[in-house]
């Protein structure tokens, strides 16, 4: 029989991206019975926390909502008998992502908060702290399901399916994304659209996309071939590049937006070297971002979520993770695109391995739908990243500077040792003390 009161914590509840959490959740307050939220945050979070649970309490009553918002710093209380925990953090805040940043770019190699050496100190920083929420997850709700929004959410979620007995699915906006500015190209609703994904997170393809039932992927990758400007615009908000049409037509796919830092890597780095000039970090321009967004949440007249947060990044991130949730509540059986354990769905890929890919999902959780034999053509650099990938979880768990450094050098973005082994070394000091557990 179905909980009819659910608890829900948010581990990171002080994030700009929780109004769009909060407006999934008072969209389906009708059928997804969310009765308690705890908000989540640690010390340093505490001012922005309590800013989003005002926030929170007046969205849920202009919703009408019975919904009851608690804050605290005191996780174990938020996690014990939660029926759904969502983890959307980042370890250090955005001072760190500056970091992650800035320091590969100043040895020549991109700096991206989630792909490359940035996004690997990301991963290294975060993976002990996902393991010691996941035994407190196995302590005192080993029923819940873990949904996982921290990024780089493949890399995180492979720590958990692989060391833990949590059930746990990892959540990312840019399949949901993808699959409406499809259906935006085509001028179509987006429920008539289904886009299959194949590969990691930020590295998965689109091997089949079909409207109505109909297989129209060709039909889109021949719209590459000299498009006029609004074509082309259309097609550059489905992975952020406009490809050349014989690059396409030899994968035979469409693409992820993060794939331009692999098929474009000395573009992508002049690019970001420019733009660190001229206006800095990433990092910092969120942050900016963010202090306008606090302010305007800070404002005891708002009540919905605001619109300027579409400026953040994170687009559909309540439609992904609601409706995730609201499958496995509802028993919904319908098709999603999760990192999830590879087991057999894709054969050229370990077996233990996370991929991202569609499942169906229900109140027993996710199937992945079987793809077979990934195409030689992908192959070779999926499953160099997904090296990388678990070597930097095992260099976490492990605690060990060794396979740290096999990690970075596993990585694609690194293709000389010292350089590698400096960026590595210049940021463990400069991530102290989150990374001091791999000072020799």
């Amino acid at each position: 029989m179905k909980k009819t009161s659910l608890k829900m914590a948010v581990i990171g509840g002080g994030s700009s991206y929780t109004p769009e959490l909060l407006e999934g959740l008072f969209n389906r307050k009708d059928t997804l019975p969310v009765k308690e939220l705890w908000l989540v945050d640690v010390p340093m979070g505490e001012e922005k926390l309590n800013t989003i649970t005002a926030l929170a309490k007046r969205m849920a009553a202009k919703a009408q909502s019975d919904m009851k918002i608690y804050s605290t710093m005191d996780r174990a209380q938020a996690i014990q008998g939660a029926d759904f925990v969502i983890t959307q953090f980042r370890v250090g805040g955005l001072d760190a992502r500056a970091k992650d940043e800035s320091i590969p770019l100043r040895h020549g190699v991109i700096g991206q908060e989630t792909t490359g050496p940035g996004g690997y100190a990301k991963a290294l920083r975060t993976i002990p702290v996902i393991l010691d929420i996941c035994r407190e997850i196995e302590a005192t709700a080993p029923d819940a399901w873990l949904i996982n929004f921290t990024n780089p959410a493949g890399i995180i979620t492979e720590a958990i399916a692989n060391y833990t007995n949590v059930k746990a699915l990892g959540l990312c906006n840019v399949p949901i994304c993808i699959k409406k500015d499809i259906a935006k190209f085509l001028g179509v609703d987006a429920s008539r659209v289904q886009a299959s994904f194949m590969g990691l997170n930020h590295m998965s393809y689109v091997y089949s996309v079909t409207l109505d039932g109909e297989e129209i992927l060709p039909q889109i990758i021949q719209a590459y071939e000299h498009p006029d400007e609004e074509t082309a615009k259309k097609l550059e908000a489905i992975s952020d590049v406009v490809w050349p049409a014989p690059f396409l037509k030899s994968l035979g796919m469409l693409t992820s937006p993060y794939h331009r830092y692999y098929y474009r890597n000395r573009f992508m780095l002049e690019e970001e070297r420019e733009s660190m000039a001229k206006e800095g970090s990433r990092a910092m321009q969120v942050k900016k971002i963010e202090h306008e967004l606090f302010l305007k949440y800070a404002d005891e007249s708002l009540c919905v979520k605001p619109k300027e947060l579409e400026q953040r990044g994170g687009a559909y991130y309540s439609e992904a993770a609601i409706s995730l949730v609201d499958a496995i509540y509802n028993d919904k059986q319908e098709i999603h695109t999760v990192n999830i354990q590879n087991r057999g769905t894709i054969t050229n890929l370990p077996y233990n391995a996370v991929i991202e890919t569609n499942v169906l999902v229900g109140a027993c959780g996710a199937i992945p739908l079987r793809i077979g034999q990934m195409p030689t053509r992908v192959a070779g650099l999926v499953n160099y990243v997904k090296a990388y990938e678990q070597l930097a979880v095992r260099a976490a768990v492990e605690k060990s500077y060794d396979v740290a450094l096999s990690a970075m050098m596993a990585n694609p973005f690194i293709d000389d040792y010292e350089t590698g082994k400096a960026i590595l070394d210049e940021l463990i000091e400069a991530h102290s003390p989150y990374l001091d557990y791999l000072k020799r």
